[in-house]
């Protein structure tokens, strides 16, 4: 398996346990603060902006140029993750779970244009540590972010079935 078919499955994974999950959470619940200051529709509207921070953020990959998004760094994204969610939750779940299928899917229609052999290509990018930032790279912390998520929306319904 290529490092491209690699992340595509991982993301594409990673998103749908998401989902699965959040399609469990009753209708009561989804509004419910569980995770610092966010619900599961502010969690959802984060993931939202964050699919297409990243198809803009691959496209300045690609392009030899630092990703944007990078800008808004501080620690643990707090200000741009906030910015996002107040920008795309909506009160309608249904609402909210055809949005993040589209966000998501976006992202992967963009991520199939792009030849194999790029994902792990030196574009001359790198982190303020020195790490070279390809495309894989900058995805696998979409991969991780996704994974974690997941498991804290499954600790939080663990612990509320209880």
């Amino acid at each position: 398996m290529s490092r491209k078919e690699e992340i595509l499955t991982d993301l594409l994974n990673a998103r749908q346990q998401i989902l699965s999950t959040a399609a469990r959470v009753p209708a009561e619940k989804q509004d419910e603060i569980f995770l610092g200051v966010w619900s599961l529709k502010d969690l959802l509207a984060h993931l939202i902006g964050w699919d297409y921070s990243n198809v803009e953020a691959v496209k300045d990959i690609l392009s030899g140029s630092s990703p944007a998004v990078f800008q808004h760094w501080n620690p643990d994204w707090s200000a741009y993750n906030a910015r996002l969610v107040k920008e795309y939750k909506l009160d309608d779940f249904t609402e909210m779970m055809e949005c993040i299928q589209g966000s998501h899917q976006g992202l992967i229609d963009t991520l199939h244009t792009i030849p194999a052999e790029e994902f792990e290509k030196d574009f001359g990018i790198r982190s303020p540590s020195g790490a070279k930032i390809t495309v894989a790279w900058y995805l696998q912390f979409e991969i991780d972010d996704e994974e974690q998520h997941y498991q804290q929306v499954e600790n939080w319904l663990a612990e509320t079935n209880a």
